[in-house]
């Protein structure tokens, strides 16, 4: 059982890159624990601003140092970050197209009791409609590690909302199954040098494509963050009743990988859309965009499961994703 939360694997990442490029710079909004970022401040001081509990400094100053060549890192509470500094990032860091990579920490409801003014469950919607805002909700560590090199090797805006607590390992530490749609593309995608493996998929991180973490033929569930765990397992659950269900892992939201979401509309007769978000805005919304835009060419159904329009109930994470039927049983059940 990995203990290793999301938040700790960037950590890891900075800390080795930090040493050797001191553009690197990390900065808090009196979060550096919950963030996991305590260990970059002990290591890197030069590197590191702390600026209290004061989101839209976080966010200005972030931009402010990235303008002048630095690859800034913002992390603070994802319920704060992109709701009280949201006029900030509009136009201090995408408008000014700055080098910033802001990073939604506990992000959904992983302040579960706590309620709705901890919750972040409309931050897909309001970033995703920010031009040159780019919009990321990793899976596991793994995942999350290489997400966070691939973003230190470009210079434009980013949202990454990772959860609180430790998530389920899916990949390895050389992650397999980032797609190629080639039903889509027409050919294998030209950014991947490996070889389709025996389903059908590409070895290696490709950025800004989705991962298709389990091929199928009857039903696609499309998820993101930590609900591609149970949909994973509620693809094991569908398996045993004869049905067979691709998973695809979007953790790119945007810019979202329109070709897994065609080629699976050519394959599947139904697709599932699972999030840690509300229905509007979000993961959902934008797969039936798409399918609604090509129902004349493939008329699929699509389902969405995500947080209702209203406050959350209290509890931990799983309690919630349980009362809501955000677990393998509810993904199944909608499946059928």
């Amino acid at each position: 059982m990995n203990n290793i939360p999301n938040r700790q694997a960037i950590c890891e990442v900075l800390l080795e890159k930090a040493a050797a490029d001191r553009d690197i710079v990390v900065l808090c909004s009196d979060s550096r624990g919950s963030a996991s970022l305590a260990a970059f401040a002990d290591a890197f001081p030069a590197q590191f601003v702390e600026t209290g509990i004061a989101e839209q400094n976080l966010v200005s100053i972030a931009a402010g140092l990235a303008k002048c060549g630095k690859k800034a890192f913002a992390a603070s509470p994802a319920c704060f970050l992109s709701t009280r500094s949201f006029e900030q990032i509009k136009v201090d860091v995408a408008y000014a197209n700055a080098n910033v990579k802001l990073i939604g920490i506990s992000g959904g409801v992983s302040y579960g009791a706590l309620g709705m003014t901890h919750h972040s469950a409309q931050d897909i919607a309001a970033l995703s409609a920010v031009p040159n805002m780019r919009v990321y909700i990793p899976s596991d560590r793994f995942q999350t590690k290489l997400l966070i090199e691939a973003l230190l090797h470009d210079d434009k805006p980013a949202y990454i909302r990772i959860g609180r607590n430790p998530v389920e390992d899916i990949y390895g530490t050389t992650p397999s199954g980032y797609a190629c749609h080639p039903g889509c593309m027409g050919e294998q995608n030209a950014k991947c040098s490996a070889s389709p493996s025996k389903e059908g998929n590409c070895h290696g991180f490709d950025f800004g494509k989705a991962v298709i973490a389990r091929e199928g033929t009857d039903v696609a569930i499309i998820a993101c963050g930590e609900m591609v765990k149970p949909a994973l397992d509620a693809a094991e659950l569908l398996a045993k009743q004869g049905i067979s269900a691709r998973v695809i892992d979007m953790y790119c939201l945007k810019p979202l990988d329109k070709c897994a979401v065609l080629d699976a509309l050519k394959t599947v007769k139904k697709i599932i859309t699972v999030e840690e978000h509300s229905s509007f805005g979000g993961l959902g919304a934008m797969v039936s965009q798409i399918a609604a835009a090509n129902a004349h060419k493939h008329a699929v159904p699509v389902v969405n499961l995500a947080l209702p329009d209203a406050p959350v109930v209290a509890g931990t994470s799983n309690e919630i994703f349980d009362h809501y039927g955000l677990n393998a049983e509810g993904i199944a059940k909608a499946s059928v």
